[in-house]
C-alpha cells in the first residue's frame, strides 16, 4: 500500500503529473465533483493546524467524498496513551484514505507501515510536510512557468523549517537551482539536508545573515516564521523571532518578477503591507495546497484501486 511521507517519495515526473491534473481541476472543476464519491478520509491531527487540515477536507469534499476528523492529541485515545499504530490500525477499518499530523519526527513512517488504507504526511515534527511542498510547487509552476533555472532564497528559521527541508530537496532534482540560504548562525539550514538532498546532486548554495543583500539576485524569496513550538528556550525564541521582517520598502530592491512565498501562518516577519504587492503569493499557495492535494487523494486511491 503507498504513502506519501517525503516529497522525494514522489519522482520528478509524478510531480508533473501532479501539476498538470491540479491545473486541470482549477480549469474544470465540475468534472472531478464526483470522482470520490462515498469514499472517506480521515484527518487525524494530534498538533494545531488550520491550512492543512481544512485544505485536506475542502479537497475531498470538492471531490465528492466524506470526511472524519481528529483535530487534537486530546480528544483521542493518545490522551489516554494509545500508540500511534494502534491509532492508525483502528482508524483504517473505517476509511479510504488518511492526513496525518503528528508533533513527532517519523511518526508519519510509523503510520504508514501499519496501514492498510494510503497514508499521507500531513507534517511530522521538524522533518518533512510534502503536501506543504507540493503547494509550492504548484505556485512555483503558475507563477514561474518553470521548475529548472531558479534561485530562491529560503528566509527565517531553517533549522526547524520541516516546509524549507521538504522544499529545497525538492527543487534540488531540478537543473539550475540555486539556494541562498538567509538565517540567524542559530537557525541554519541542517548539515543532513545539505548531505542528503543538496550536496548529491551538485546544488549550488550560498549562506547569508543578510535578507537585503540576497534580495536582487533571486527569483522566489520563501519567508517563514520563527516557531515557537520548536524551542526549548523562550529566550532564544524571543531573541530570534523578530530578526527578518519583510516590509514593502525591502521590496523594492527586488526583482518586479521575484515571487514572495511563505508556508503560512505568518506573526510578523511579512508586513501586512506588502500583502497589496502583485508579487506576493503566499495566499496563492494556501488555494493551490487544496488542488494538489485533490490531485494526489485521486493518485493514491486509483493506484489502491479504490476509485
Amino acid at each position: 500500500m503507498r504513502s506519501i511521507i517525503d516529497v522525494l517519495d514522489l519522482s520528478t515526473e509524478e510531480i508533473e503529473e501532479l501539476t498538470a491534473c491540479a491545473q486541470d481541476i482549477i480549469a474544470n472543476p465540475d468534472a472531478y465533483a464526483d470522482v470520490c464519491a462515498r469514499k472517506k478520509l480521515a484527518t487525524l491531527f494530534f498538533e494545531p493546524s488550520t491550512r492543512t487540515r481544512m485544505s485536506f477536507e475542502a479537497a475531498m469534499y470538492e471531490l465528492g467524498g466524506h470526511v472524519i476528523t481528529m483535530a487534537g492529541a486530546a480528544s483521542s485515545s493518545a490522551a489516554k496513551g494509545e500508540s500511534v499504530a494502534d491509532t492508525i490500525k483502528t482508524v483504517c477499518n473505517y476509511v479510504d484514505i488518511i492526513a496525518m499530523r503528528h508533533p513527532k519526527e517519523g511518526a508519519a513512517l510509523v503510520a504508514a507501515n501499519n496501514a492498510t488504507v494510503p497514508v499521507i504526511n500531513a507534517g511530522d515534527g521538524g522533518h518533512c510536510h510534502p503536501t506543504q511542498t507540493l503547494a509550492d510547487l504548484l505556485t512555483i509552476k503558475l507563477e514561474k512557468k518553470r521548475f529548472d533555472n531558479l534561485t530562491i532564497g529560503f528566509c527565517g528559521d531553517l533549522k526547524f523549517g520541516r516546509t524549507v527541508h521538504s522544499l529545497a530537496a525538492a527543487m534540488a532534482r531540478y537543473p539550475g537551482t540555486k539556494l541562498v540560504l538567509i538565517s540567524p548562525e542559530e537557525l541554519k539550514l541542517p548539515s543532513y539536508v545539505k548531505r542528503n538532498a543538496l550536496n548529491p546532486a551538485g546544488v549550488k548554495y550560498t549562506q547569508t545573515t543578510d535578507l537585503e543583500e540576497a534580495l536582487p539576485e533571486l527569483d522566489i524569496l520563501y519567508m517563514t516564521r520563527v516557531q515557537r513550538e520548536r524551542f526549548f528556550n523562550e529566550e532564544d525564541y524571543l531573541r530570534l523571532k523578530d530578526r527578518y521582517i519583510l516590509t514593502a520598502e525591502k521590496m523594492k530592491k527586488a526583482p518586479e518578477d521575484m515571487i514572495v512565498m511563505h508556508p503560512l501562518p505568518r506573526v510578523n516577519e511579512i508586513s501586512v503591507a506588502v500583502d497589496d504587492d502583485p508579487r506576493a503569493c503566499y495566499f496563492k499557495q494556501v488555494l493551490n495546497g487544496k488542488y494538489m492535494r485533490m490531485a494526489l487523494i485521486m493518485k493514491l486511491l486509483k493506484e489502491a484501486g479504490k476509485i
